[in-house]
């Protein structure tokens, strides 16, 4: 009777890590394709292809308007001030 039981939680674990193994393989294809389809339209597009120029391109990007502009960081690791708050009392 143990013998039955471990063979079909060995058989169990098997088939389990066989369609972990699959969903990855899926994950990393799609992943692939994915920078694939971006990397051709950079290219068509006529802009390069990296992080280095999409953080750059995102740098540059007007903002929408209505949108607040990043707060300004002060001294070394300092926290900018809070300039709106809202306090409630709790009875």
């Amino acid at each position: 009777m143990n013998f039955i039981r471990h063979t079909l939680r060995a058989i169990l674990f098997v088939i389990l890590a066989f369609f972990g193994l699959i969903m990855a393989t899926v994950f990393m294809v799609s992943t692939l394709l994915a920078i694939g389809v971006l990397y051709i339209v950079a290219r068509l597009q006529g802009r390069p292809f990296g992080v280095k120029a999409y953080w750059a391109e995102r740098r540059r990007a007007p903002m929408s308007p209505g949108a607040a502009p990043w707060p300004a960081r002060k001294a070394h690791g300092q926290k900018p001030d809070v300039v709106d708050i809202e306090m409630r009392e709790i009875p």
